[in-house]
């Protein structure tokens, strides 16, 4: 083997000397045509039209993406929206590729209770909280020494957090997106954020000035640079006035109220998951009676609520957009404070998921809200279909399922009372 490859060598470089020489005599009859660039199409080369697409069809094929759901054949389900007895709220926004749905979800609440209080119709940027809440997220990196969470989720009570210190923005002066581009895409921008920090971590260059600024040098690549001022009905506003003048919104005003069996019930605690990074110990825990009766009151009182939750479960269904709890998992009238704790400690229920409560139906078979939603599974039925963007929640997913709320005070004054005697 080793013979005959140094015997093609010599023959390959006498070919090549050869060329060379052919090339050079050429030269001197004729000038070298200089060519020109042009725009290759390599898509449809062979790579891409028969290797890249086999290698991703077997991938496909030997990828299972099936699990054990629900038969929900021949079941009917409240699903007309009209029937709902629904406040206002903007039409379903995506989030994406992005995991910021708590961001989505809370800022579509505090649009729809802008309204509720003074009868105007916003879109506030979802992007613009995003924004300050990564560089906060690295803030605290730093801080901790690259001990704390950085990730995309977060809490409900972020927003507010970021408004107090930031202000907001209407949709209009930071869509976060770049010209031309029509859906959020965090892959890439979350990717080298999460590198640089990892480096910064392993090379123990902790300066938090340098840090922060190359943060943000990253995100305004990605989702452009936040606006100081703007202009809003022919009057100029700066975040923090617009959001005290004009949207005349309150962050303090919102709670956030949990029910968990791990911590003390009617006592402000912290809700102990990943997403609240900043380990915030203002949530109001009760027991889940209490919790589900503060819920219920809130949305037939006509305020707006983010709800977070878990929706991994087969019997939510992005299909028929419902979620419901089934027998065989267990019975409605089992579902208590233990089955809820349960499920929470052994990870069957996670905080995936928040979402906006638009509306509710009292049927002889329960209590159904709808669910407004930034989430890829509410659409999979295409914009053609009518709940685009929603899903149909009976009561018991809520009580088994959803672990928090987000809300005005003013509609949970008995929780506030109980946890402040």
């Amino acid at each position: 083997m080793n013979d005959f490859l140094t015997l093609n060598i010599h023959r390959m470089r006498k070919i090549f000397a050869s060329l060379m020489s052919l090339f050079v005599v050429s030269g001197v009859f004729a000038q070298i045509d200089k060519g020109k660039m042009q725009v290759s199409d390599y898509s449809k080369s062979y790579y891409f039209t028969t290797i890249l697409k086999e290698i991703n069809a077997y991938k496909v094929v030997n990828k299972s993406n099936s699990q054990f759901v629900m038969d929900m054949s021949g079941k009917t389900f409240p699903t007309n929206k009209s029937e709902y007895r629904s406040i206002w709220h903007n039409k379903p926004v995506s989030q994406g590729r992005t995991g910021c749905c708590w961001c989505f979800s809370t800022t579509a609440m505090l649009e729809s209770d802008i309204y509720r209080q003074y009868n105007k119709q916003v879109k506030l940027s979802e992007m613009y909280i995003v924004y300050w809440e990564y560089v906060e997220k690295a803030r605290e990196y730093v801080k901790t020494r690259g001990t704390s969470n950085f990730a995309e989720g977060s809490e409900s009570n972020a927003v507010m957090r970021m408004m107090k210190k930031y202000g907001a923005v209407p949709e209009s002066a930071f869509s976060g997106m770049l010209q031309g581009q029509k859906v959020h895409d965090h892959e890439t921008l979350f990717a080298e954020m999460d590198t640089y920090l990892k480096n910064v971590k392993a090379s123990s260059a902790w300066n938090e000035t340098e840090v922060l600024s190359t943060i943000q040098s990253i995100l305004n690549h990605y989702l452009g640079t936040p606006p100081t001022s703007f202009d809003v009905e022919g009057k100029n506003y700066t975040p923090a006035t617009f959001l005290s003048d004009y949207l005349r919104l309150k962050p303090d005003d919102y709670v956030d109220i949990l029910s968990y069996k791990q911590q003390p019930y009617n006592a402000k605690v912290e809700y102990e998951v990943p997403d609240n990074w900043w380990h915030s110990k203002d949530y109001y825990n009760v027991d889940l009676d209490m919790f589900m009766h503060a819920f219920k009151k809130a949305v037939l009182d006509g305020y707006p609520v983010t709800i977070g939750g878990d929706v991994s479960e087969g019997s939510f269904s992005t299909d028929l957009q419902v979620a419901v709890v089934p027998a065989y998992d267990i019975p409605s009238n089992n579902i208590d404070e233990n089955a809820r704790q349960f499920r929470f400690s052994n990870g069957t229920t996670s905080d995936d998921h928040g979402m906006q409560v638009v509306g509710i139906k009292e049927t002889k078979d329960g209590v159904w809200y709808l669910i407004k939603d930034s989430g890829s599974g509410s659409r999979n039925n295409g914009e053609a279909n009518p709940n685009f963007g929603y899903y149909f929640f009976h009561e018991d997913y809520v009580k088994l399922k959803m672990m928090d709320f987000s809300v005005h005070k003013d509609a949970v004054k008995d929780v506030i009372k109980l946890i402040n005697e």
